[in-house]
């Protein structure tokens, strides 16, 4: 059974993603909504998982290769920092003596958008 069903209008995507971004404590990450008809998702060939770096000029800064099994996180690690040093803003170590804790999915399951 999925976390949330699969939205079927553009309001319930956005309600969704807010959700999401709230419950995993994103939101200092600026996030973007595909449209209901998943053109962007259909146009990156993001199926079954894809990892990529929009750069703050708009440019396609890293794209990974299909997931799980394509997945190089020290790739994508690499291409943040270029992006980061390039804008002047250092990246935070990865190693953090502080982790983000687990997220549990339960948590969303309350969400009204079920």
């Amino acid at each position: 059974m999925p976390i949330v069903e699969d939205p079927v209008s553009l309001f319930e995507r956005n309600a969704v993603a807010r959700i999401c971004m709230a419950e995993l404590s994103l939101e200092p990450i600026p996030a973007l909504v595909d449209g209901i008809d998943d053109r962007v998702g259909s146009d990156y060939a993001g199926h079954p998982d894809r990892l990529y770096l929009v750069g703050r000029d708009g440019r396609i800064a890293y794209h990974g290769f299909e997931g799980p099994m394509g997945f190089n996180p020290d790739e994508l690690e690499e291409a943040i920092s270029k992006e980061l040093a390039a804008a002047g803003t250092p990246l935070r170590s990865s190693k953090s003596s502080h982790p983000r804790p687990p997220v549990d999915p339960r948590a969303f399951e309350s969400s009204p958008h079920r």
